[in-house]
């Protein structure tokens, strides 16, 4: 491990190298908010050379172009050799996975070193290592491409997809993979009240649930009462099924090794004999036990279908996930892959750890955790490292935003302004973006509305670009004014219209990637000009969500993690599930068609009626009605946006030179998984 001292990366370094930068850059009037020139220790402004072109390895579909040969690593050659695995050709079956790199045929060896934040830290592994997703993207993001599925297809009239699975692909074990998998899934895990109690709304259309079934060894079918032409793109991206590795630990993720689990289900082995081992174990019922043992991050015994398998588990000081001999991933010139042996993962006691360890040239590429406004001094590194600064802007929207809770009840008073669309638009246009953009995020981000990226299919026209979101105190003065917020205390505060004093907005915050706190007392400073007090109340993560799900936050920072493609996300920028920070209550109602929860006003409702039926349509009739729900959602601003599309979360990527086949720009998004949207299977050591 580095020594910080010795580096001379003190943390009053990075600070005064933070500032430093800030400064020279609000003294730049009219500096656009994108990247213009190069950081260096001149404290001048970011480079535009650090945001390359899109680009990414291609997944190869013509069978003509195949390879007919197949090579292996050494180590695994070795374990052929020995009579302790079968021949390449065996283990990856007919239909292997062939991908084109983007550079140049790499070669294997090596060990991928990382950080990670401790047990609840999945997503750094999912990002990386374990994409099993059924179809996927290309990078894009804008074309399905196949993945664990070879093929799909959808009927005319949209109530049947059909996944055409790879002939002879096995788990990590050997065992076949086939369509029983995903029956023992659908009919043994997700119909199982005790192990999934609440449905999915991905498993239903139009609130009918749909249906798993099995036409061959390697063909499956949903079968939906209804048309559902959104599917495929549910099937590759983050929504519960599809995605074993991810969501097995809920006993979701669409297929499961049922060879293996089924030694924990009651259905398959006496209840007396799963009793023994819950209490041997010291689980608390079987149901606890039947989800730890499918959790890929924390159960090195669990079979996968991965690039890479957990070795080493999540809940320890190093999480170490090896390649898995049963990979159906191959390269064009037939070698199996991944390349790179294995990922290391070492604990970072603290973010700050992370950056400094990032700084001292100890991983071998990161994003996850990395903090921007480390970036002049990760670029001061670079050399002294061996490593190279990549940014990548994302398309998701709001990247800090303030989440107004729509069904909010414990203060009345409170509750009719967060509800209030005018006063949520005073709010908006009391907010210097400029300033919190060059102070926190060195005017990397853009400052408009929450829209996602120009580039993603469902960006809803220019004029939305920057609606409700122009710094105006003037206007935001005469908008609260004319709602009868006209009586002020004696600092210049706006007074309750109860006549319970000083009109407080509570800012919940929590430490995630963002510096949200700092955010939110520069907020709360700017907000004086128009009489709102804002006061912060920074919270553990898990402490605030707690109060998010009883409805007890007022406005909540987040940020709108994967909102470029609501189809392929869970949507954040209004209420569709009980734990959405934009009103539990709400999305309570919406995910359970509404049997629960409290039915949500006017406006709302038509936005989450036309989401809802827009599974159902064709491509192009889904596209201009996603454009709508965007329309509905900017101009009710239920999210109020602080700065948008930058590379803050998990874009600031810090990559050895020794890697290869890198790309020099990644579609940054929560529906990309990046960085494995660049198919990290097919990066490799140059040296």
């Amino acid at each position: 491990m580095s020594n910080p001292e010795r580096d001379g990366l003190t943390r009053r370094t990075i600070l005064r190298l933070g500032l430093r930068l800030g400064l020279v850059a609000a003294s730049i009037p009219g500096l656009p908010t994108v990247v213009t020139s190069r950081v260096g220790a001149q404290g001048t402004k970011p480079g535009a050379n650090l945001v390359g072109k899109l680009e990414g390895p291609e997944v190869i579909t013509d069978p003509a172009k195949f390879p007919k040969t197949f090579k292996e690593a050494p180590q695994l050659a070795e374990l052929v050799k020995a009579g302790k695995l079968p021949a390449v050709q065996e283990r990856i079956g007919q239909d292997p996975l062939v991908v084109k790199p983007l550079r140049e045929i790499g070669k294997y060896g090596g060990t991928w070193r990382r950080g990670f934040t401790g047990a609840f830290d999945t997503s750094n592994g999912h990002r990386t290592a374990q994409n099993d997703k059924l179809l996927y993207w290309d990078y894009t993001g804008t074309k399905l491409v196949p993945n664990i599925a070879r093929a799909w297809d959808v009927s005319k009239d949209g109530k049947v997809t059909t996944l055409s699975l790879r002939r002879g692909m096995r788990w990590s074990d050997g065992q076949p993979f086939t369509a029983d998998d995903f029956v023992f899934w659908f009919e043994d895990c997700y119909q199982n009240k005790d192990l999934v109690p609440t449905p999915l709304s991905v498993m239903t259309i139009n609130g009918k649930p749909i249906a798993v079934k099995k036409v061959d060894l390697s063909t499956i079918q949903f079968v939906c009462p209804e048309p559902y032409f959104a599917l495929p793109t549910v099937l590759a991206s983050v929504w519960g099924i599809g995605h074993h590795a991810r969501f097995g630990r809920f006993a979701l993720g669409g297929f499961a090794p049922a060879h293996y689990l089924k030694q924990f289900h009651p259905k398959y082995t006496p209840q007396a004999e799963i009793d023994k081992i819950v209490a041997d174990a010291k689980f608390e019922s079987w149901v606890t036990l039947f989800k730890a043992r499918n959790d890929a991050c924390r159960n090195p015994d669990l079979p996968v279908v991965t690039p890479w398998k957990t070795v080493t588990p999540i809940n320890t000081p190093t999480w170490t996930l090896e390649r898995n001999p049963y990979s159906v991933w191959v390269d064009t010139d037939g070698n199996q892959l991944p390349y790179i042996d294995r990922i290391r993962m070492t604990l970072g006691e603290n973010l700050e750890v992370i950056n400094l360890r990032a700084i001292a040239g100890e991983y071998d590429s990161q994003a996850r955790h990395i903090d921007i406004s480390k970036l002049p001094v990760l670029l001061e590194n670079q050399q002294k490292g061996n490593y190279r600064v990549y940014l990548d802007p994302s398309d998701q929207g709001a990247d800090v935003g303030l989440f107004c809770n729509q069904s909010y009840e414990k203060d009345a008073e409170v509750a009719k302004w967060l509800s209030n669309r005018e006063f949520r638009i005073a709010l908006s246009h009391g907010i210097d973006r400029a300033q919190i953009n060059e102070t926190f995020l060195l005017g990397l981000a853009q400052t408009g509305s929450a829209a996602p990226g120009e580039r993603t299919p469902y960006f809803p026209g220019a004029e939305y670009r920057t609606l409700h979101a122009g710094y105006d105190v003037k206007k935001a003065n005469a908008i609260l004014d004319k709602l009868g917020l006209t009586r002020r205390d004696a600092d210049g505060y706006r007074l309750r219209t109860d006549g319970g004093g000083r009109l407080r907005l509570q800012l919940t915050t929590y430490v995630g990637f963002l510096p949200f706190t700092g955010i939110a007392e520069m907020l709360s400073e700017q907000w004086k000009k128009i009489g709102i007090r804002g006061e912060v109340q920074e919270l553990e993560r898990g402490l605030a969500t707690t109060r998010l799900l009883a409805n007890e936050h007022q406005i909540y920072f987040e940020t709108q993690w994967g909102a470029d493609n609501m189809y392929g996300h869970q949507p954040l920028f209004f209420p569709g599930e009980p734990q959405s920070p934009l009103g539990p209550l709400y999305g309570t109602w919406y995910a359970s068609a509404g049997a629960k929860g409290k039915q949500p006003p006017s406006r709302m409702r038509e936005l989450m009626e036309k989401y809802r039926k827009s599974f159902s349509v064709p491509d192009q009739e889904r596209t201009k009605m996603a454009k709508d729900v965007w329309k509905i959602a900017l101009d009710e601003l239920w999210i109020i946006p602080i700065v948008v599309n930058s590379p803050a979360s998990q874009g600031v990527r810090v990559i050895k030179n020794t890697m290869g086949n890198i790309p020099s720009r990644l579609w940054n998004s929560a529906v990309s998984d990046n960085p494995h949207i660049a198919h990290t299977e097919t990066w490799f050591f140059k040296s």
